[in-house]
This record gives structure tokens, C-alpha cells and sequence, in this order.
């Protein structure tokens, strides 16, 4: 029971742990991605301190939490398992490549369908404050924010945005997880070990995340926080195409990868974290339950 819990829990607890650490960035990345104008981390960061204070750089986390108390332990779990099985079919050897991305690939897109709700909650509670008062919702924790979508919009509104979701999911496992396992064996063959090959690795995993998911993230946080017109009743995209054509025709393709610096500040230290913890947390768990190293 102990060995087959051990990844999700493992993976579970060094995601929420890398969440708490970088949530003020990824709340600015929010806001970056849905406020209009050219506004930079610091203007958007010193806003943010100057009117809600201290405790604006937290709005969402109980969604953040408990968001990757679910898709974060899914995806990196099941990574996990998936790889360790395909290690066992393979004699023990290491997997290849393809191997490795089917693994992150299948996880990421199974995690994103558990994670949803939550996404779309965290994106809710950090945008709200940046809309009109009379527009703003003032949810009060995830489940405030789960109740409200289902009986003021149905449950079909918490999975708002989920086919960009699902693609996020799977660009940022594929880039987070299999581009660590591959920086792993490139880097300790290049002789590097120990702290500077689990740092070079999750440096390199969290660029590769970063770069690829931010385009999704970008469509997924429209979709999400998008609300009816107040005077027309029309919502401002009909769907993922819809999102991706007029951000790339209105606002040019770049556009996709605003924010890029936050997002990156936020990748690439919730990989590190992740990446890094999960090894302590498994010799932890390890040996208090007397398992194999």
C-alpha cells in the first residue's frame, strides 16, 4: 500500500508546497494576461501592494492548493507510476524517449479532467479584484467559488477553457517532466551530480514548460475569467478557436506570450521546488516506511 501511494503523495505535497512559494507570481502572471496595455511585472506587482496590500498576492490560494492537491498529484503521481512500470517492462533499463513523453503526456491530459474545476476557480479569485466593483464576484474560498459557478452558471462553467487546459497540461508535463528525465541523463553524463544536476535539470524542465504552455495558459485564462457582456448578454470568445484568432488578429501572435518573464519566475522555480522536495519528501517517506531506495 505504502509503495503504491508513495507518488502521489510525494508528488502531491512538493506541488502544493512549490505552489505556496510562488503564488504571488503566478497571481501577477494573471493579471498580466488579462489586463489590457503594455503592463510590466513591477507595475502590476506594485498595484497590486499599493491597494489590496500584502495579502492581495494571496487571492486564490485555497483554489491554488487545492488545485494541485488534485491535477498536481495526478499528473506527477501517475507520471511516476507510469514510468516506473514501463522501467519494469523494459528489464529494468531505463525507458527511451518516447516512452518518457507518452508517460507525461497520458498523466498530464488525465490530471487536467481532475483539475479543471479548480483552475477555473483560482483564475476567478485572482482576477476579481481588477474588474468593476459592481462586476466584482467576492468569492470567499474554492468552495464559495465551486458553489457559486454551479448554480449561477451550471456545472458545465466549471470546465470553462478546458480544451486549452487539457493542451497546458500536456505541454507543461511533457516540458516539465520528461525534459527533466532527459536533462537528468544528458547532464550526469556530462559529469555533473548530487544538487548542480537537480538544479541544471529543473532549470532547464521549467524553460521547456514555460515556453510551451504559456499559449494555452494564455487562451485558458480568457476562457476562464470571460463573463457576458452587461449591456449586449454576449460573451467576448465563442471558443478556443474563436480566443486564439482574435488574440493573434487584435493583438498580434506575440501576444501569447505575454508575461513570459512572470510565467518563467513562476515555471521555472515551481519545477525546481517540485522536483527538488520530491526527492527529499521520498527519502522521508522511504524511510519511514521502510522501503527499497
Amino acid at each position: 500500500m505504502a509503495e503504491t501511494v508513495k507518488p502521489y503523495f510525494c508528488g502531491g505535497f512538493s506541488a502544493c508546497f512549490a505552489s505556496l512559494c510562488v503564488h504571488p507570481i503566478d497571481l501577477i502572471k494573471v493579471r498580466l494576461q488579462i489586463l489590457p496595455g503594455d503592463a510590466s511585472i513591477m507595475s502590476v506587482g506594485g498595484k497590486i501592494m499599493a491597494e489590496e496590500g500584502v495579502k492581495g498576492l494571496y487571492a486564490g490560494l485555497s483554489a491554488s492548493l487545492t488545485r494541485q492537491a488534485t491535477y498536481g498529484t495526478a499528473r506527477i503521481g501517475l507520471h511516476s507510476a507510469f514510468s516506473k512500470e514501463l522501467k519494469e517492462r523494459n528489464g529494468g533499463n531505463p525507458i527511451p524517449m518516447w516512452q518518457t513523453f507518452c508517460s507525461s503526456f497520458c498523466s498530464g491530459a488525465i490530471a487536467s479532467s481532475i483539475g479543471n474545476p479548480f483552475d477555473v476557480s483560482l483564475v476567478r479569485m485572482q482576477a476579481d479584484s481588477t474588474k468593476p466593483v459592481e462586476q466584482r464576484m467576492g468569492y470567499t474560498g474554492v468552495g464559495n467559488a465551486i458553489s457559486r459557478i454551479i448554480k449561477e452558471e451550471g456545472f458545465s462553467a466549471l470546465y470553462r477553457g478546458y480544451p486549452p487546459t487539457l493542451l497546458r497540461a500536456i505541454c507543461m508535463n511533457v516540458g516539465q517532466l520528461m525534459t527533466y528525465d532527459v536533462c537528468t541523463e544528458q547532464f550526469a553524463n556530462a559529469g555533473l551530480a548530487g544538487l548542480s544536476l537537480n538544479l541544471a535539470s529543473a532549470a532547464g524542465a521549467g524553460f521547456a514548460c514555460a515556453w510551451l504552455s504559456l499559449p494555452p495558459d494564455m487562451v485558458k485564462t480568457r476562457l476562464q475569467n470571460m463573463q457576458p457582456d452587461p449591456k449586449t448578454g454576449l460573451m467576448p470568445y465563442k471558443g478556443v478557436v474563436d480566443c486564439f484568432t482574435k488574440i493573434a488578429r487584435e493583438e498580434g501572435v506575440l501576444r501569447f506570450w505575454a508575461g513570459f518573464g512572470a510565467y518563467y519566475a513562476r515555471c521555472a522555480p515551481h519545477a525546481m521546488i517540485i522536483l527538488m522536495v520530491r526527492e527529499e519528501v521520498i527519502k522521508v517517506y522511504d524511510g519511514a516506511f521502510g522501503l527499497k531506495k
